[in-house]
């Protein structure tokens, strides 16, 4: 949130950036980055900005029937009141005619998680003698990055949450062993037990998938549609979970089989491994030189891997998301240079999925994902013991 404390850092970053300011706007909790940079208490069913300028006291432009939510903004900034839509031009225009502005938008949608700002307000701001320019390195910076308690909270997830994984596989194993029925959704359940029992909470999932399910990369077991495990089934286990009260998700896949493993799926596997590997150690090198790196170069050497094997086609997904602490998928850089064109740096404080996968429909789907962070002494790989072959239950 935007305070006095933070206020000079942010003016550094929008120097950098070469623009005048950064110009906040939200409209019914349209656009959640400036909801939350703003400090408003609760909904702004009518129009409102706030202009950071490079230099001096932030402004905010506030219609009058809705001073209240503005309780947390300090009484030594600025605040300009409208009623009309005539006042309401009238005053962006005031504040940055002839000026270069970053808003949360993003040329021809690159960027979907940044372009939270209306064309027509695009237009808007235009019309007032501005150059609108994008807010997205801002956003990664003052909005996705973690805090050194928030990176700490999800080293601790990580390890309990791969511990989970890791004992999951065996219960499947004995179960087929033993001829008891187990089903997707079971051992689902038990998995969530797992994280209840230690202390972690999710919103939604996990997802144990078998075979031809595990080839559905948004797959969803459930009783309604039991699915038994079975010798010679592929086993895919996506699981994330994190601390209550602010946490950072762990967000992990492990893949295992019930009995030998195929040729197919074997060579499918190292295939989805290496690719893994590659985003890892491009970034990693990157980052150690000092070098930019940005979330479509990770995509791109994930994907190369994949190409060059010949299952370019079964990626079909990003390789990566954002994970912030307002979300699982966050706001911040994805590795992405398929669904979108992910421009922006990976810069320390970030942190990401990484999640390379190859989806064989009616027959198996094969992902293996980690998580990563941006910090001070380079790029950091959680679990810390990631997983290298399969698990052969």
């Amino acid at each position: 949130m935007l305070s006095v404390e933070l206020l000079p850092v942010i003016q550094k970053a929008i120097a950098a950036q070469g623009a005048d300011g950064w110009l906040l706007y939200d409209f019914r909790r349209t656009n959640p980055i400036a909801t939350e940079m703003m400090g408003l208490e609760g909904l702004a069913s009518r129009r409102v900005f706030a202009w950071v300028p490079v230099s001096g006291a932030p402004v905010a432009i506030t219609h009058a029937i809705e001073q209240g939510e503005w309780v947390r903004w300090p009484s030594g900034w600025g605040r300009r009141v409208y009623a009309s839509w005539r006042s309401f031009e009238a005053e962006v225009a005031s504040l940055v005619a002839g000026k270069t502005v970053l808003m949360e938008y993003s040329p021809g949608d690159a960027v979907p998680v940044v372009d939270r700002v209306p064309a027509g307000i695009v237009d808007l701001v235009r019309a007032s003698g501005a150059t609108v320019r994008t807010s997205a390195e801002l956003i990664s910076q003052f909005f996705a990055a973690w805090t050194p308690a928030q990176y700490a909270s999800h080293v601790r997830a990580a390890e309990i949450v791969a511990r989970i994984a890791r004992a999951a596989f065996p219960r499947a194993g004995a179960a087929v062993r033993a001829g008891t029925a187990m089903h997707e959704h079971e051992l689902n359940d038990w998995i969530k037990a797992e994280f209840i029992a230690n202390g972690l909470f999710t919103d939604h999932g996990p997802n144990v998938s078998a075979s031809e399910n595990a080839a559905n990369p948004h797959y969803e077991p459930s009783a309604d549609h039991p699915r038994a495990l079975t010798m010679g089934d592929t086993i895919l286990i996506d699981l994330w979970a994190t601390e209550p009260d602010g946490g950072i998700y762990a967000d992990q896949t492990w893949m295992g089989c019930i009995g030998e493993p195929s040729p197919k799926l074997r060579d499918v596997w190292t295939v989805v491994r290496d690719a893994r590997d590659a985003a890892i150690e491009l970034i990693r090198a990157r980052v150690a030189a000092g070098q930019p790196v940005r979330g479509a170069d990770a995509d791109d050497a994930a994907r190369g891997v994949i190409e060059k094997a010949g299952y370019g086609q079964y990626f079909t997904h990003r390789t990566g998301h954002s994970i912030d602490v307002r979300a699982l998928h966050g706001s911040g850089p994805n590795l992405d240079n398929l669904e979108t064109r992910e421009e922006r740096l990976l810069i320390p404080g970030v942190g990401f999925s990484i999640e390379p996968g190859v989806y064989l429909p009616g027959e198996i789907g094969v992902r293996s994902e980690v998580n990563a962070f941006i910090g001070a002494d380079g790029l950091v790989i959680t679990p810390v013991e990631i997983q290298r072959e399969l698990f052969v239950v």
